[in-house]
């Protein structure tokens, strides 16, 4: 089980949102770069990076931030970052400064030829984002709820050749209120690649749920405001996972 740190980054620094809104944002750091050697050195095996101003412009817009946290662990780490990315040459520009996985989320689901594309040319770098309040899938930031089941887009991007899905539950983000175990298991189960659980990740106790779940098909878990908060130790919690699934 991969307990995975994130890093949001607004306007060049560190912070946290609740359920995604720009407006309630929280600073943790003023130097993401610091941040991301900070997880690094606690044990993390995988950073998950956000461009928050990117994912709201629609193109990247904390490219340099990024770029120097990819100088920097890159080689060390696997990086996956989402957020404005709408084009494959933005793909394969972050792809070649070091970037593990990109992160596709409203322009796999407005565009879906698009992310096609984008798993056939670079097969196995290519995650998805979904989104979801009561099994609905939002987009556009979470702004909008659409009509798109979540098991069933979960599907048609698995026949696309997406690595793995990284599931939110958006009521839950940034409000330390627990992980939706339950539907991150039922999109787990119905599906056959990797299933990454994001959203209200609280203590220790949300890693013993996944953890007793992860043979069903669960990878890993998105850390954000309780690692920063203090109210879960990220080196503990790794220990923990790495201790019950070996």
């Amino acid at each position: 089980m991969l307990l995975i740190p994130a890093i949001d980054l607004k306007d060049g620094h560190c912070v946290r949102l609740k359920q995604g809104d720009m407006q309630q944002s929280t600073t943790f750091g003023e130097d993401p770069l610091v941040m991301a050697n900070n997880w690094t050195t606690q044990g993390a095996r995988r950073l998950h990076l956000v461009d928050l101003n990117g994912a709201f412009a629609g193109h990247p817009v904390n490219e340099k931030a990024i770029r120097r946290i990819l100088k920097e662990v890159g080689s060390a780490v696997d990086v996956q970052l989402g957020g404005g990315i709408r084009d494959l040459d933005t793909i394969e520009r972050y792809l070649d400064a070091g970037l593990r996985y990109v992160i596709i989320g409203t322009a796999a689901i407005r565009n879906p030829g698009f992310l096609q594309d984008a798993c056939t040319a670079f097969g196995g770098h290519i995650i998805v984002g979904l989104d979801a309040r009561d099994g609905k899938v939002a987009t556009d930031g979470w702004s909008k709820l659409t009509r798109h089941d979540v098991v069933d887009l979960g599907k048609k991007f698995e026949d696309f050749g997406v690595e793995s899905i990284i599931y939110t539950d958006i009521g839950r983000d940034g409000m330390l209120s627990g992980i939706n175990v339950e539907a991150t298991v039922r999109l787990a189960q119905a599906l056959t690649i990797p299933v990454i659980a994001s959203g209200g990740l609280s203590s220790m106790l949300d890693i013993d749920a996944l953890c007793a779940v992860e043979e069903e098909g669960i990878e890993g878990v998105i850390c954000g405001r309780a690692i920063y908060s203090g109210d879960l130790d990220f080196a503990a919690a790794q220990r923990r996972a790495d201790e019950l699934n070996g």
